[in-house]
């Protein structure tokens, strides 16, 4: 494995110092919300919710999206596409092609501004995997001062809280032997965001969060069909590393200078769609076609590690959702529609159980778990959302259906202030706990 290495604004990137991020517990900042973990400190969400029960507000969307909306405060903002590739029936004219960023206020559902950015070409046609996902479907971060968004090959750009482009930064235009599209999210490391470019320039990136300057670029042909988002990990209290899968390997970069540290082989082959997730410096990888499995290794060291760090391996796996830790059990719901939860120490399966209620046909489930208050909350792609509990044995205690919106859930929640939000290709969605 061979990573080609450039970087800009050296002497800049020297002089950044560590943001002290003024996020609280309730923020959901980033995709899967605090430490990327999927789970939530909230206490008082509702198991029960649908179109006429617990029911805050809705608003209509612009176009489709498999995005997750991300909070701050009082603002929820949520990505979306529109003018192209709205229909698998009809796929319209591809210069059409834009992307907005909405910004909601939590508490009334009032839109306080869009901006809409016109698609730069050339661009993926609508087909294929892409159709199950869009041209939206990277997660936004921000760090309370500016929002980030990741479009694909139309670049990273940032704005702010009023809605003002600060800046926009390409960062490539090709595609993936499969062409299936971006899915990625963006994530913040000190004045840095990080953006795993895989389907654009089979590189990931770092760019100064005030100017979009590239702080410095890796490159590497491994990333082909790696579609997961990266997670900085830390080793001790003197050492992060940024981590990510790629089909057959997994890496650690070191996130200041984008240089590899470490690498171990892995039997996870084709492509990688879960983001790697971790506790303490224990990292879990999911993924891969054919030869799926999942495993958990230590992280740090330096140079290959394969034979020293990985803690166990396990042929379950996630095609597409990435799962959550809870308690020392992984949950997942895989692409098939079968509920899982391992061991987290071990790997071994705790149960396996099919969910016999989901449409048939296609993958039912993209959405990745997020737990609170030890519920897990899980929306289907057709059926419904689904509350079950995040204990030995699966347990379902709802599954809050939405009939009059027939598009389709591929996000996963986000959940803030004791609100629980969902987008779907057509809304977003404010769920809370009403009282009489």
């Amino acid at each position: 494995m061979r990573i080609r290495r450039s970087c800009h604004g050296t002497l800049l990137f020297l002089a950044l110092m560590c943001t002290i991020s003024s996020a609280t517990a309730a923020d959901w900042a980033q995709f899967r919300g605090a430490g990327a973990s999927g789970v939530s400190t909230q206490s008082k969400l509702p198991i029960r919710f649908g179109e006429n029960e617990n029911l805050l507000w809705k608003v209509a969307l612009p176009g489709a999206g498999s995005s997750s909306p991300v909070v701050f405060g009082k603002k929820v903002f949520v990505t979306c596409y529109s003018g192209y590739g709205q229909s698998k029936s009809e796929e319209g004219d591809i210069n059409s092609l834009q992307r907005h960023l909405v910004c909601v206020d939590c508490e009334s559902g009032h839109v306080l501004w869009t901006k809409t950015i016109a698609g730069e070409q050339p661009e993926d046609k609508y087909q294929g995997y892409l159709t199950d996902h869009g041209y939206a479907s990277n997660t936004p971060v921000t760090d309370g001062e500016r929002v980030y968004c990741f479009f694909g090959k139309s670049g990273v750009l940032a704005f702010d809280f009023s809605g003002k482009q600060l800046w926009q930064t390409n960062v490539g235009k090709e595609s993936s032997s499969r062409r299936w599209g971006s899915g990625a999210s963006l994530i913040l490391y000190k004045d840095a965001v990080i953006v795993n470019a895989s389907e654009e320039s089979q590189s990931i990136r770092a760019l100064h969060k005030l100017t979009g300057e590239l702080l410095w670029n890796e490159t590497a042909s491994a990333l082909n069909l790696a579609y997961g988002t990266p997670s900085v990990i830390t080793v001790d209290d003197k050492r992060s590393d940024l981590v990510i899968a790629v089909p057959g390997e997994v890496w650690g970069l070191n996130p200041d200078t984008g240089r590899l540290r470490w690498n171990a082989e892995h039997n996870l082959t084709g492509n990688i769609c879960p983001s790697v997730f971790s506790q303490g410096d224990e990292v879990f990888i999911f993924g891969g076609f054919r030869s799926a499995g999942s495993l958990c290794l230590k992280a740090g060291g330096q140079g290959d590690v394969t034979s020293s760090v990985i803690k166990w391996t396990s042929r379950n796996s996630s095609y597409v959702a990435t799962p959550v830790l809870y308690e020392g059990r992984l949950y997942w719901i895989d692409d098939r529609g079968q509920a899982f939860c391992a061991d987290a120490k071990n790997g071994e399966l705790v149960y396996r159980e099919r969910l016999e209620d989901l449409s048939s046909g296609g993958r039912p489930v993209y959405a990745s778990p997020v737990v609170a208050q030890g519920l897990i909350y899980v929306p289907t792609r057709w059926d419904g959302i689904l509350v079950y509990s995040a204990k030995e044995k699966f347990e379902i205690l709802a599954l809050n259906k939405l009939p009059s919106d027939q598009s389709d859930f591929n996000a996963t929640p986000a959940i803030s202030n004791n609100q629980l939000f969902l987008r779907s290709d057509r809304f977003l969605y404010c769920f809370a706990e009403k009282h009489p």
